[in-house]
Order: structure tokens, then C-alpha cells, then sequence
């Protein structure tokens, strides 16, 4: 396992988790604003060590392994808090959406991956579009206050739809790619 710069920012991404789920808990009046900054933080260290490992090429095994997990590790617990604090089926459905979607779309990968298929259901540009819809949300709903009269969490609750409907959409395109290796 060789630790450079990205690794280290991947690395620091899993460590936030914990932080976030103690500051969302701290009985500070603040404390969604600093999960909020923590999760915008932790959130721009994933662009940073993609562009590190591919501008200085230090691209690993482990990193590739491990960033998408930090990702997904952060989305969903984070997701689940927001649910926790808030557990309206209008909020609730939409989180069900995006985790199903990513334990699918994670176990299809895998699957793909050990018959030598991985390529087939890369990243995609949908993908990358769902990514930032469900950022955006999770931003907003973690927030959950209005900013200078406008309505963040309600932007938060159109947002989260609009990253479930993307994220429906982007499993079903993995899940066509894949199809012709289901029937085999």
C-alpha cells in the first residue's frame, strides 16, 4: 500500500465521517453549519486527489479501491443522518433511491469485475451529473436552514429528487450494459 498525497486526502475523507456524525450530534446551536463546512470540505478533497493522482500520475491499486468507498461511505451515512433528523417519507424515499442505487450499481461493478467485464459499467456522464445533483442536495439538506431568505432545504428536497430520478436513470443505463452478460 504506498501512501501519497491523494491516497492521504482519500484517507482524511474517511476520517470526516466520524467528525460529522459527532458534530451533527453536538448540542451546539451551529452544529449543521460545521457538518455542512466539514462535508463541503471533505467533498473538494475528492476533486483534489483525482486531479493529483492523474496530473502527477500517482495513481494506485489501493486508491482507485479506495475512493469510492470513502464516497460512498460519506453519501450514505450522511444521507442517513439527514433522515434520522427528518424522518419524512419525502425525504426518506429518495435517500432509499440513491443507497439502493449505490449498493446495485457497487455489487454489479464487482460482479462485472470478476468475469473480466469491468470496463463495460465505468463511471459514466450521467453518473458524474447524479454525483453533483446528490452532492448539492446533501449540502442543502445538511444545511437545513434558509441563507439570506432562500429556502436551502426546500432547494435540498428538489434536489434529492432530482439526484434519485438521475440516479434510477444512470442504474438502469449500468444495468442495460450489463444485460447481454446476464443472458449469457
Amino acid at each position: 500500500m504506498i501512501l501519497n498525497i491523494p491516497t492521504i486526502l482519500t484517507l482524511l475523507r474517511i476520517v470526516c465521517i466520524p467528525i460529522i456524525i459527532i458534530v451533527f450530534y453536538w448540542p451546539i446551536e451551529d452544529s449543521r453549519l460545521w457538518c455542512t463546512i466539514i462535508f463541503i470540505i471533505a467533498s473538494f478533497t475528492d476533486w483534489v486527489d483525482g486531479f493529483l493522482a492523474r496530473k502527477l500520475n500517482l495513481q494506485t491499486a489501493f486508491g482507485a479501491f479506495l475512493d469510492p468507498v470513502a464516497d460512498k461511505l460519506m453519501v450514505v451515512i450522511i444521507l442517513v443522518l439527514i433522515v434520522q433528523a427528518d424522518p419524512a417519507v419525502y425525504i426518506a424515499l429518495p435517500v432509499a433511491i440513491i443507497i439502493g442505487r449505490e449498493v446495485t450499481v457497487a455489487s454489479l461493478r464487482e460482479w462485472m469485475a470478476e468475469i473480466g467485464q469491468r470496463s463495460v459499467v465505468k463511471v459514466s456522464q450521467l453518473g458524474k451529473y447524479k454525483t453533483g445533483f446528490q452532492m448539492f442536495s446533501i449540502v442543502c439538506l445538511l444545511f437545513n436552514a434558509d441563507l439570506y431568505g432562500v429556502p436551502v432545504r426546500s432547494i435540498g428536497i428538489v434536489a434529492i429528487y432530482v439526484a434519485a430520478i438521475l440516479t434510477l436513470w444512470s442504474m438502469w443505463q449500468y444495468i442495460q450494459l450489463a444485460l447481454p452478460e446476464f443472458k449469457k
